[in-house]
C-alpha cells in the first residue's frame, strides 16, 4: 500500500517587523481570511504589505484594515480591484470573545504579524498587543546590544 502524504509546507508571504518593535506581544492567534480570486493570485506572487495594517473588532467579527494587496497587471478586466479593502478574518467564537474582552480593557489592541500559506490556504497570524513607550523601546535595543557584546566576548575567549 502506497500512501501519499499531503505537503504541509508553510510559506511566508509577508511579515510585519514593526509590530514587535512597537508593541509587547501578549498572545498570538491564527486566522483565516476571506479573499477574492485576484487577491489570492496576488498573494501567491508575494504582493502584500502589512506595515500600516491593523485589526478591528466590530459586530462580533474581526476585520483586517489597511493591508495593501496590489493587483497583478494580468488581473481580470471585468473587476475593479481595491487594494486596501477591509477583509474579514475567520476565527473561532471563543477566540473572538477573548480578543473582544481584551481590547475593551485599556491599552490592548490587535495587530497582524505575518501572512503565510498553510495547506493551500492563506493564514494571518495576529497578536493581542500592548503599546510600548519610547523608553521601553530604548531599553529593548540596549539589552539586545548587551547580549551581542556578551556573545562576542564568549566567542573571543573560546577560540
Amino acid at each position: 500500500m502506497n500512501k501519499t502524504i499531503a505537503k504541509t509546507s508553510t510559506k511566508t508571504v509577508a511579515l510585519n517587523r514593526k509590530a514587535s518593535h512597537d508593541y509587547f506581544l501578549e498572545e498570538r492567534f491564527e486566522a483565516g481570511l476571506v479573499l477574492e480570486g485576484w487577491e489570492v493570485k496576488s498573494l501567491r506572487d508575494g504582493r502584500l504589505q502589512l506595515k500600516e495594517s491593523y485589526v478591528i473588532l466590530k459586530n462580533g467579527a474581526a476585520w483586517l484594515i489597511g493591508a495593501h494587496i496590489s493587483a497583478l497587471p494580468t488581473a481580470s478586466t471585468h473587476i475593479n480591484p481595491d487594494p486596501t479593502r477591509s477583509r474579514k478574518l475567520l476565527l473561532h467564537q471563543r477566540e473572538l470573545n477573548k480578543l473582544i474582552g481584551a481590547t475593551e480593557r485599556k491599552g490592548y489592541t490587535v495587530v497582524p504579524l505575518s501572512l503565510y500559506w498553510k495547506r493551500g490556504r492563506a493564514k494571518l497570524e495576529i497578536a493581542l498587543v500592548k503599546g510600548k513607550k519610547q523608553h521601553d523601546k530604548r531599553s529593548v535595543v540596549k539589552m539586545r546590544e548587551l547580549d551581542r557584546e556578551k556573545e562576542r566576548v564568549v566567542r573571543r575567549y573560546r577560540s
